[in-house]
């Protein structure tokens, strides 16, 4: 029981340090043993909302945060295209990247998922767009957010939004810099020419 009651306490704490900065939140289901559940009879294994209409529903109001985590130890879900889109990249193009330059504030999963926050509203490039495991998330769209649990670890910041001050970057720079990092399985990445598009775009 004391366990339960930090863990919902940590995440309640994150959620609205989130929402009072303007992200909006949405209480994602819990959590229980390898799989998340959001009430009696859930069908749905993997993440997801807990609520209906969440779209419309996610929230910057504090105490909305209070009522949703006031029972329960609900995932901390961020809805995106509103204050942000998410760029979500597998780790053999966000972690060089990130280790390149300050990208603005990057989240990590457990699974090797790179998730890139920056200014909404901007298609993913070409380049981008035609890679299968890049996701670009807008409107309709949410992401899991630290410290939010999964069967196999936690969700991370590799950049706090407090180092970027809660800023967000522009698309285009993080965009460029993630295109220098796409190569064919089994090359290696090329940081010289992610540096030169740093130093052009910055």
């Amino acid at each position: 029981m004391h366990v339960d009651l930090w863990l919902r306490s940590a995440l309640r704490r994150a959620a609205i340090r989130y929402a009072n900065r303007g992200w909006p939140v949405l209480p994602g289901a819990s959590l229980i043993g390898d799989r998340y559940v959001c009430g009696p009879l859930c069908p749905t294994v993997g993440c997801h909302p807990a609520i209906e209409n969440w779209e419309r529903r996610a929230s910057v109001d504090g105490a909305d945060v209070d009522t949703w985590w006031a029972e329960s130890t609900f995932s901390v879900l961020l809805a995106t295209g509103r204050a942000f889109d998410v760029i979500e990249v597998p780790a053999r193009i966000g972690r060089p990247a990130a280790a390149e330059a300050l990208l603005g504030p990057v989240a990590v999963a457990p699974t090797g998922r790179w998730m890139f926050l920056v200014e909404p509203g901007q298609a993913l490039r070409p380049e981008l767009a035609r890679q299968l495991d890049v996701v670009l998330h807008g409107s309709g769209s949410w992401i899991p957010a630290p410290p939010t649990r999964t069967p196999i670890g936690r969700i991370r910041w590799h950049t706090s939004p407090t180092v970027t001050a809660w800023q967000l970057p522009d698309p285009y720079v993080v965009q460029k810099v993630l295109v220098c990092y796409l190569r064919p399985v089994g090359r290696e990445p090329t940081p010289a020419g992610a540096a030169r598009a740093i130093r052009r775009v910055a």
